[in-house]
């Protein structure tokens, strides 16, 4: 059987959902014994989003095998169980270096390269890539912006090219559009939608299924009209209603039969029915929860959720884990102070410093640290959140008042927390941190250890800068334990307080590998400590 592909595209708004629709379908699909990936397709020039700013893109998602992609890639991974990799996340950045790299080389053979047929043949080659391989039954490929901008044209165009190229059985556009309800004439209205699917028909693209977001039911009426003026049948119409949950969206789907009608359009109307058990039995647990605890999240992003968004969906696996809500409460580290820590910290039964970069908010971290370890309140330090936390216990145990990382004071006198040896002679950003999975060997009698149930646990990574070799043992020997080492280069990993009942920080981002069937477990056990530390007080 040849490799299906469905695309999916946006038209009105962005923000509507195509990462969640997507992994819905995706999720449906493998529900159904097939094997689906889904990749993501981003019009913007930037080789990949690890340069920009969380406000600017939300937070940056780092696969296992170590690219820095776009949020949605987390969405897949979170909802299939399955990694995802360098080849799930393609830029017109990364079309056009390619296209201009070959160019370099000679391999147009002195032709004028264009964006039709060079970038479109090169978009193309990289849809289909993930299918070539005979890995997966069916592809999903996610495009990224609305139809109508002029960035995403090119993709556009090489979706038009790909359904006339491939059999019809094999290829699929799924449009996700907004149908809004107008308070003030008390209807929904049909006309964004319409207007969204003639543009897309305009560029020479017709969609197959039209899924409708939208705040209140569609009624077969109104899904008739928009069938009758966007060329498809009703039963293609799709309503994508706001749920509680993005986990609920694949029942909702299911519903909907959204699976069914694009296996009968691929002529795979044999495979069997989605086996979702797990899957209800896990929202089963996060909409009827047995108690709840709050958590302050201290970080210097807060203001946009989607620049800690693997921090968030964690905190939901790990409590529903747990039977447990999670509050999170978000904190602004730059608003942190001495005077008002008690304000802000003080009903916490729990306490995450989240990572991030520069100097802004760095000393509300610190604070927060020192109120998680003073006060014997549960505490779980990520990335910066642990470089903070040695700095903090430096400056406050060790007596190292100017202990700091180099990244915000390059002459600190006590440079706890350093830039990598092998950092130092890069010049360029991009792509250049520590990323991907790295293996990491645990101490035996250790908090991390009973965490893990094993001696060597693999994380992902995304930093430059380390705990200093040349402070372990005087830190150690005051009381806080590096429990977690790279078994190649002896770096620290993982640092915490023994004295403490629960106060772990890791150079690691555990939050990248924490899915719906697999919570990752330094999360379930923060979680179960906050409960405990709640029952305690």
């Amino acid at each position: 059987m040849s490799t299906k592909y469905i695309f999916v595209t946006g038209g009105v708004t962005s923000s509507l959902g195509k990462g969640i629709i997507a992994a819905s379908l995706a999720k449906l699909l493998q529900a159904r014994n097939l094997r689906v990936t889904i990749q993501k397709f981003d019009p913007y020039i930037n080789i990949d989003p690890g340069t920009l700013n969380p406000y600017e893109h939300g937070e940056c998602y780092v696969t296992e095998d170590g690219a820095e992609t776009d949020l949605d890639l987390g969405h897949y991974e979170r909802f299939l169980n399955v990694y995802t990799s360098k080849a799930n996340n393609v830029t017109t950045g990364k079309i056009y270096r390619t296209v201009i790299d070959k160019e370099r080389e000679g391999a147009y053979l002195g032709k004028t390269v264009q964006v039709i047929p060079h970038i479109t043949d090169e978009i193309k080659r990289r849809m289909l890539l993930l299918g070539k391989t005979g890995n997966y039954d069916i592809v999903i490929t996610e495009l990224g912006g609305t139809v109508g901008d002029i960035e995403s044209l090119p993709f556009v165009e090489a979706v038009r090219q790909l359904q006339w190229e491939l059999p019809d059985e094999d290829c699929l556009v799924v449009h996700l559009t907004l149908v809004p309800y107008l308070n003030a004439a008390k209807e929904l209205k049909t006309k964004p939608t319409q207007h969204s699917v003639r543009m897309l028909q305009q560029n020479g693209v017709n969609p197959n299924v039209i899924v409708c977001r939208t705040e209140h039911p569609i009624p077969y009426d109104i899904r008739k009209k928009v069938a009758l003026f966007c060329n498809v049948k009703p039963n293609a119409v799709i309503e994508s209603i706001d749920a509680a949950s993005i986990y609920e969206v694949p029942l909702i789907m299911m519903k909907e039969k959204l699976d069914e009608i694009i296996l009968q359009k691929f002529h795979m109307t044999d495979t069997p029915a989605p086996d979702l058990k797990d899957w209800t039995a896990f929202l089963q647990k996060l909409f009827h929860p047995k108690c709840e605890v709050d958590i302050a999240l201290v970080g210097k992003y807060v203001e946009l959720q989607d620049a800690y968004k693997s921090i968030l969906e964690s905190f939901i696996h790990a409590g529903t884990a747990n039977e447990c809500k999670v509050n999170v409460h978000t904190v602004h580290s730059e608003f942190v102070d001495g005077n008002n820590i008690e304000e802000k910290l003080g009903g916490m039964d729990g306490i995450l410093v989240a990572p991030g970069f520069g100097e802004r908010g760095i000393e509300g971290k610190i604070l927060a640290v020192q109120y998680a370890r003073e006060h014997k309140v549960p505490f779980f330090g990520i990335c910066l959140g642990m470089q903070m936390a040695v700095i903090e216990y430096a400056r406050n145990i060790l007596g190292l008042k100017d202990a700091m990382t180099t990244e915000i004071n390059p002459t600190t006198p006590n440079p706890v927390i350093d830039l990598m040896e092998e950092q130092k002679s890069l010049t360029i950003k991009g792509g250049t941190m520590r990323l991907g999975a790295y293996e990491c060997e645990l101490e035996e009698n250790s908090l991390a250890y009973r965490i893990y149930g094993k001696r060597r646990i693999s994380e992902r990574h995304r930093h430059r800068y380390e705990f200093n070799n040349n402070y372990v043992e005087r830190i150690k020997e005051a009381g806080m334990i590096p429990t977690g080492k790279n078994p190649d280069t002896g770096l620290v990993e993982i640092v915490e307080l023994p004295e403490h009942p629960f106060f772990i920080g890791v150079q690691f981002h555990p939050e990248l590998k924490s899915t719906v069937e697999r919570p990752q477990p330094i999360f379930v056990a923060f979680v179960k400590a906050a409960l405990e530390h709640k029952a305690s007080r």
